[in-house]
């Protein structure tokens, strides 16, 4: 029987060579799409899955919040925690509960200037961390004890790249670094590269032990904010537990602080479920993920109901085929699993060219999503067998329904000759048009969108000038910082250079918060917690950030290095002033230093776009806090002039290399994650747009071939190409602009949840769909076209000689 099976289906296949080859390249399309999405989606969920104590393995969450005195706040939202916190929770934690078997803290991400023998690098992404790393994380080491390396301080782990870098094969431990040309760092250990699916990753790990010795007092400051703080639980614990006592844990070790608390999470949610701040590195999107699962079930349909139309569209011809076999005592539901048969044979013939369009096209998919995704085997025994699974019940879907009607007609009828394809038939194949081009509407629609937004995060106005400024990243250097105004004004002379100024930070970079005491207008010294800004006399003229109050620090007033500071419009809202002008000469105190507001700048966005402006202090800082100099240049000659102010610089400060980048290319990195989920929507969308043609091609052919007779007649009467055309295409045109209504509001309920993640975004306006509808209906027209004036050429005499 299956023999039988397979010499009916390989007959049909070569009979219809055409029809053959669209059902086959749009179901191993739509396949090789959904091989493709699940691989990147897989990736996406599978970030610090390798770590074998994973289960066990939480961090610590903290909020900062102010609260005024005498008044009892309310409990945190899960928002107003961050990853980000204070150092003496970790220890205090594991002092408190048995429950915790080890604990891991490290700082922010650092960036040192390493220097061995004649090579000098700038190395980010550097950790200080507790030597209790390795009890923890399952990071492998490849030289060196992962017991004691971390220990002692002045130590470092290098990374596998990062001591390729430096030292190529040879075994770097034994060897000492010079760091920061002042400080030397001993090598002791080399490690494995961090898998790319890790919350967040780091070339070298340093010694926690080499803070310790030189600022051991910060490590006791329940109010000082550096540090992240993981937890390992022993074995059978129960975060739960420390949950319900942590309230009692805060009151306890940190009394005074009444907006203090603290909150736990799961690591393994760290990338996709976390809600928190300050997070040690980027998070994924679980609604893009979402999004990204919705695309690979329509691209699935859309080849489905290709092959469903097709296959429904042909059944007259295969109708006398059904009457014969029932004829001669063959049941319905022996020919349906028979059409079944081929149906799952065409499946599993798709399912091999997937495959092979699924390796070359996993390389395109790591450019488009800019992630390293781990290679998978397609023919290990179990994904195989996932694949062979996948593709049965591929088939079973597209082809359910044709064997269902190819099985169901009465032979009587169909061997008579009085078989026609009911108007049940004709208005299902009608109906799945619609269907299928409302989702390929719907996607094109939110390329669009997603374009709009991308558009609008890299046009809309800051408020403060970010081309054509160039920073200089000297990154603690000491010389430069003793010299930082000499340098500044020799660099302010070079040809092509408009301003110069200095700062901790420059935007789009990371702050910090800062407790800080503003007068309210009640006259009350009220401590809330806005993020800070480090700067010089010139930082706001050369960004040129309008002042909507007061003025700008000046070197005028001798006062404004040590009792002055200007505040953001959101920071004045803050404290309680709705007019900015009403917050000047009102008193302040932060971090030592007391003194009165001098001025209030206009809200500026200094982060992302995802983000609303948050209200910041413009502190004066002194010189050894700055590590950036920001230099706002011409645009012509630009080579010229950076080669100057390399000159310039390697003169002024030959202990340091010159390391510079333009201000709009590290604002613009914290869209990345963005342009490349709009990278990937495009090209699954453009995807399933060629699928949805090569069934419309398909049907619109077989079509054209069906009417060839009334064609010859309709030309022989006078009809002209174009009106042949218009007749061809006008039904299929009607369902597409159908497509097009339903797919509206389809369209804006899921991109108005992508959207709402921005603060700054688009409106969803009529224009974007008349657009998509404009760009379907043009590429249906051509797509049928294209067939329709090849059938209307066709001379009228070869039509009509059998008449």
């Amino acid at each position: 029987m299956l023999r039988h099976y397979f010499q009916i289906a390989w007959r049909n296949l070569m009979k219809r060579k055409f029809y053959s080859l669209i059902n086959i390249a749009g179901l191993a399309t739509g396949m090789a799409c959904c091989i493709l999405i699940g691989l990147y989606l897989y990736h996406e969920r599978s970030y610090d899955s390798y770590h074998k104590k994973r289960d066990r393995i939480y961090r610590v969450t903290q909020t900062f919040r102010s609260v005024e005195q005498g008044t009892m706040p309310a409990a945190p939202s899960p928002q107003e925690f961050q990853v980000w916190g204070c150092a003496p929770v970790g220890p205090a934690l594991q002092a408190d509960f048995p429950e915790i078997e080890k604990v891991v803290q490290f700082m922010s991400p650092a960036s040192l200037l390493m220097q061995y023998g004649e090579k000098r690098f700038q190395q980010d992404s550097l950790l200080f961390i507790d030597s209790t790393v390795f009890d923890v994380f399952s990071w492998k080491m490849i030289q060196g004890d992962p017991k004691t390396a971390l220990v002692a301080p002045n130590t470092i782990v290098l990374t596998k790249t990062l001591a390729q870098k430096f030292f190529g094969n040879d075994n770097p431990v034994g060897k000492v670094f010079r760091v920061d040309n002042e400080d030397d760092l001993l090598i002791t250990g080399v490690m494995e590269d961090v898998p790319p699916n890790s919350h967040f990753t780091f070339t070298g790990l340093i010694s926690l032990a080499s803070v310790r010795k030189v600022a051991p007092e910060m490590f006791g400051w329940w109010g000082y904010v550096d540090f992240y703080t993981y937890l390992l639980l022993k074995e059978n614990a129960s975060v739960e537990s420390i949950k319900a006592k942590s309230a009692e844990f805060v009151k306890r070790n940190n009394p005074k602080d009444k907006g203090y608390a603290i909150a736990f999470e799961k690591m393994t949610d760290a990338y996709l479920h976390s809600v928190a701040g300050r997070q040690p590195g980027p998070t994924g999107s679980l609604l893009n993920v979402y999004l990204f699962l919705c695309i690979a079930v329509f691209i699935m349909l859309i080849a489905c109901i290709n092959f469903m139309n097709l296959s429904t569209a042909r059944s007259l011809e295969r109708a006398k085929e059904v009457g014969v076999r029932k004829v001669l005592g063959v049941k319905p539901s022996s020919l349906m699993w028979q059409f079944l048969f081929e149906s799952i044979l065409l499946s599993l013939g798709a399912v091999v060219i997937a495959l092979m369009l699924a390796h070359p096209g996993m390389a395109l998919i790591e450019k488009l999503s800019g992630k390293e995704i781990a290679y998978v085997n397609f023919f290990s025994p179990l994904v195989f067998a996932g694949i062979v699974v996948f593709a049965v019940i591929v088939g079973m879907l597209a082809g359910i329904y044709p064997a269902i009607v190819l099985s169901g007609f009465r032979a009587i009828t169909v061997l008579k000759g009085r078989f026609n394809p009911t108007g049940g038939n004709i208005s299902f194949r009608k109906a799945l048009v619609v269907f299928q081009f409302t989702l390929s509407i719907a996607l094109i629609a939110g390329t669009i969108i997603v374009y709009n937004q991308l558009h609008f995060l890299n046009s809309h106005d800051l408020g403060f000038q970010k081309s054509q400024m160039l920073v200089l990243d000297f990154e603690n250097d000491q010389g430069v910082r003793k010299n930082i105004e000499a340098i500044k004004k020799a660099i302010a002379g070079q040809p092509g250079v408009i301003a110069v100024a200095a700062s901790r930070a420059v935007p789009g970079e990371f702050l910090p918060n800062a407790g800080t005491s503003i007068q309210t207008p009640e006259g009350q010294m009220t401590n809330k917690v806005p993020l800070i800004y480090e700067i010089d006399f010139d930082f706001i003229p050369t960004y040129r950030i309008p002042m909507v109050a007061g003025r700008s620090y000046s070197r005028a007033y001798l006062t404004d290095s040590a009792g002055a500071m200007v505040i953001n419009e959101a920071a004045a809202k803050m404290y309680g002033y709705s007019n900015p002008a009403d917050a000047v000469g009102k008193k302040f105190e932060q971090w030592g230093r007391k003194g009165t507001i001098i001025g209030v700048v206009k809200d500026f966005n200094f982060r992302s776009l995802h983000k609303p402006v948050e209200p910041l202090t413009l502190r004066y800082g002194y010189p050894w806090s700055l590590n950036r100099i920001s230099v706002a240049i011409k645009g012509d000659n630009v080579s010229a002039t950076l080669a100057s102010l390399h000159k310039t610089w390697d003169k002024l400060a030959p202990q340091r290399p010159f390391l510079y980048h333009f201000l709009d290319d590290s604002f613009n990195d914290q869209y990345k994650a963005d342009q490349h989920f709009g990278k990937l929507f495009t090209f699954f969308s453009c995807l399933a747009i060629i699928i949805a043609c090569l069934g419309l091609l398909g049907l619109s052919t077989f079509m054209a071939q069906q009417r060839v007779k009334e064609i010859g007649v309709r030309k022989v009467l006078g009809s002209s190409v174009s009106g042949i055309v218009l007749l061809l295409s006008k039904d299929f045109i009607k369902l597409v602009l159908i497509a097009v209504v339903i797919a509206v509001p389809l369209c804006i309920l899921a991109m108005n949840e992508w959207l709402n993640d921005f603060s700054y975004r688009i409106s969803i306006g009529p224009l974007v769909f008349l657009e998509a509808g404009f760009i379907t209906v043009s590429i249906a027209m051509i797509t049928i076209a294209w067939q329709s004036v090849k059938a209307a050429r066709v001379n009228p005499v070869q039509s009509l000689r059998n008449e």
